[in-house]
């Protein structure tokens, strides 16, 4: 329709007697939009038009003289009859502003495809807001706007995954489009000359463009994932016969393309290094000097685990580097070659027990040898047992810290290093369960049993069960919580999976170099608890342990509060929310996950029982950089530091300001909050004055399923719906 009215203003054909212009298209721009309303406007109605031949062609409509500064054209408001739906993937309302498939309903709606039964109940669906009426799956991508307009964002098989993030090409063309002098843009993911994936842009525009220009203004809006690695300029796009763009006709990426900068080749020995190291934990094909580690996916966890390869390549990393200089070729001018060697042999003896092992102890538990963690490994073909035992009896050896355990003294407990000579150090069995009906029945049963069958005074604490089933062999493991952590449990199923390798190829068990013993940590902690450093963190949480806290109220009291009377409630988001979360919503404020996911919790503690002051308590991995000479990377053991945080929220503040507010408050805790624990349990005089009692427990589970875990006693179900309400309302402000 646009080639066609052009022609006629060029030309100057008399069109006075159009009275109504209707553009029917996917996407028309708002350029274009704009000059049929200035040169044709006066004498016609000009209505913007969206519908497909499923729902009779036509279904909504936008009209409006001015369409100021708008980034997209509307397609506007559901005609009469029809109804239109902006759903996620499990059906459920997207509210205004974000991204959803577009569903229309209505009598206008068809009964199907002629002799196409298959794709006839994938696009006409049932209708789950009007029983008994069914809706047609456009495929587009669309938002509702605060007018109650729609705004077309492409279509859904636009969408590409880059690098691991899942990415709507229609959003950068938008962007694109905004660029100054840019008149038409497409985007599309193609395969460069090396096989990556790539994002391809094409821009028609008014002038020559350099790429700096284009970049430059990209990267005010969107994450280093979404700008294009290569941008050609082109005199006009190619068009299919029916005037829409012709994406196969655009040139494929070439060496001679514009390209952007986004890969910058890593060039010394440190920098190949680090490439290579990130590539591996990143899970990404290619890493150059301005790729930054969190845009790659990059978290807390993961940082520790570049930090060990890196100790293992030589390299000495701190923590807070990475933080701070999260790009390739900024980090790799921090890193320093390891000095100091760690001693390799074993550690015995008697060792101090840190902050979260006296906790533990503290808690007098009625059955704490209970207190497990446990890993189920699968293998169809079967385990080879001999090989297993051999990379297991190297695991012990390796990693002090399993063959700990507690002896109780009058004062307390104490911790022991055993020898590697010093009695059972694991113990391994094989159960042959191939002719049982039941196998899940007779694995959990029996696991429950060596899960309370671990003796935390004489050991062994680390046990393993094989259970021979008909589809394979099932590998249990299960260690006591004293000595095992999560972080640790990545670093043994790493030297499980390459031991066990080694074995089977014939070769002698080798795992990398140890970092500093749990021994050796522990003792330093106890000498950093009375420290200057500490010191300076004592005022923080003190304040902290005297702040006055209106206690949640409850259905009821109970003398105490035990596991088997807590329930679990399990709350899935879509996979477009889940995405946001995790990858997008961080890029107004510059948050972390905690950030938001705390904000939600306190708005939600604040309109359930009207407080605006709670106490949380926290958890960290407990390895942070305290102690510089100490390089605790690779080191097994439960390090897991607990922490109290207290959150404020202002009911007559908005939503930016919470966000903020509580971003401010956590940036705040001194080390992540490893020191609440070593003031409250390690330093001199400590008391029972430093005691903070929480009502709530939060903790975020990095790259798990379940975003996150939140423990509240004696609490209604109202209030976990009310945290993921909270959650998606801060995440779309």
């Amino acid at each position: 329709m646009i080639p066609l009215m052009e022609y006629i203003y060029e030309n100057q054909l008399d069109i006075s007697s159009l009275e109504l212009l209707i553009i029917g298209s996917d996407y028309c721009p708002v350029e274009e939009f704009q000059k049929l309303i200035s040169r044709f406007g006066t004498n016609m109605r000009i209505i913007n038009s969206y519908g497909v031949t499923e729902a009779c062609v036509d279904s909504c409509y936008f009209e409006q003289a001015l369409i100021g500064s708008m980034n997209n054209l509307p397609i506007g408001k559901p005609l009469p009859g029809v109804t239109m739906y902006v759903l996620d993937e499990n059906r459920l309302l997207q509210p205004i502003g974000l991204t959803g498939e577009l569903y229309i309903g209505g009598a206008g709606v068809g009964r199907g495809y002629l002799n196409l039964a298959e794709l006839t109940s994938e696009k006409f669906v049932d209708n789950p807001y009007k029983a008994g009426e069914k809706m047609y799956r456009t495929g587009d991508l669309a938002r509702w706007l605060p007018d109650g307009n729609l705004d077309y964002l492409g279509r859904m098989d636009h969408q590409v995954k880059i690098r691991g993030f899942r990415i709507e090409i229609g959003e950068i063309e938008s962007h694109l489009l905004q660029c100054p002098s840019v008149e038409e843009a497409v985007v599309v993911a193609r395969e460069d000359d090396r096989g990556q994936k790539v994002l391809c842009a094409y821009f028609v525009a008014e002038k020559e463009l350099t790429v700096s220009e284009l970049r430059a203004q990209l990267s005010e809006e969107l994450p280093g994932y979404m700008i294009p690695s290569y941008f050609r300029q082109l005199e006009k796009m190619p068009l299919t016969p029916n005037g829409k763009v012709d994406r196969k006709a655009l040139p494929a990426p070439e060496g001679s393309m514009l390209t952007g900068v986004e890969y910058v080749s890593p060039r010394t020995e440190v920098e190949k290094t680090m490439a290579t190291v990130w590539q591996s934990v990143l899970g990404v094909e290619r890493v150059g000097l301005i790729d930054h580690f969190f845009e790659l996916g990059g978290d807390s966890i993961k940082s520790i685990q570049v930090a060990s390869r890196l100790y293992q390549a030589g390299y000495k990393l701190e923590m807070r580097d990475l933080f701070k200089y999260p790009t390739l070729g900024s980090l790799s001018q921090r890193v320093q070659p390891i000095a100091r060697k760690v001693d390799q042999r074993e550690i015995t003896g008697e060792v101090q027990m840190t902050p979260i092992q006296k906790w533990f102890f503290e808690q007098s538990f009625a059955d704490p040898h209970h207190y497990n963690q446990s890993m189920m490994l699968y293998r169809k073909k079967g385990f080879d047992y001999s090989a297993l035992r051999k990379v297991l009896d190297k695991i012990v050896e390796h990693h002090d810290a399993l063959r700990m355990v507690f002896r109780q003294t009058e004062p307390g407990y104490i911790a022991w290093n055993r020898g590697i000579k010093e009695g059972e150090l694991y113990h391994l069995e094989v159960l042959n369960i191939k002719e049982e009906t039941n196998c899940a029945q007779v694995i959990e049963e029996h696991a429950n049993k060596v899960q309370s069958s671990i003796d935390l005074e004489h050991g062994p604490l680390v046990k393993a069960s094989v259970f021979q089933c008909a589809d394979g062999d099932h590998l249990l493991i299960v260690i006591h919580h004293t000595v095992i952590d999560g972080v640790s449990w990545r670093i043994l199923l790493e030297d499980i999976a390459v031991g066990y390798e080694q074995v089977l190829n014939n070769e002698e068990v080798s795992l990398p170099a140890k970092t500093d013993a749990y021994q050796t940590w522990s003792e330093q902690l106890l000498g950093y608890a009375n420290s200057s450093q500490i010191e300076k963190e004592k005022a923080h949480w003190q304040t902290i342990a005297e702040a006055e806290v209106t206690p949640l109220t409850k259905d009821g009291d109970v003398p105490c509060s035990i596991e088997e009377d807590s329930e679990s409630y399990l709350v899935t988001w879509s996979k477009e929310s889940t995405e946001q979360l995790l990858k997008q919503v961080h890029q107004a404020y510059n948050t972390d996950m905690n950030d938001i996911l705390l904000t939600a919790l306190a708005l939600a503690v604040q309109k359930w029982r009207g407080v605006q002051r709670i106490l949380v308590n926290l958890e960290g991995h407990g390895r942070e950089s305290i102690i510089p000479e100490i390089d605790i990377t690779r080191t097994v053991g439960w390090f897991t530091s607990e922490f109290p945080i207290l959150l404020e929220i202002e009911e007559e503040k908005g939503r930016s300001y919470q966000i903020k507010n509580i971003k401010e408050s956590l940036r705040h805790i001194p080390n992540k909050g490893i020191g609440y624990g070593i003031w409250r349990y390690l330093s001199d005089g400590h008391t029972t004055n430093r005691e903070v009692k929480p009502e709530i427990s939060f903790n975020y589970l990095v790259n798990l399923t379940r975003i996150y875990k939140i423990t509240i006693w004696d609490f209604h179900l109202t209030l976990v719906e009310m945290i993921v309400a909270e959650s998606k309302l801060v995440i779309t402000s």
